[in-house]
């Protein structure tokens, strides 16, 4: 049985490793989401008049915002 690793969405490496102070002060200023949050890997990132659509190769696409 293998144990899901989450990813920080604006660097890409594992949440656990080090530390994402600037990552989220990054993300609450409305920045969007550049790497998967379950894989790792970038995203596909288009940005909107009012938001984001994001879209990871491997999971899919994240929910609108």
């Amino acid at each position: 049985m293998s144990t899901a690793v989450l990813h920080c969405d604006a660097c890409g490496r594992p949440r656990d490793e080090g530390d994402h102070a600037a990552c989220r002060a990054r993300r609450a200023a409305t920045d969007p989401p550049r790497y998967c949050t379950q894989c790792g890997r970038r995203l596909r990132v288009q940005v909107l008049p009012l938001g984001y659509a994001a879209e990871c190769v491997r999971c899919g696409p994240l929910p609108p915002r």
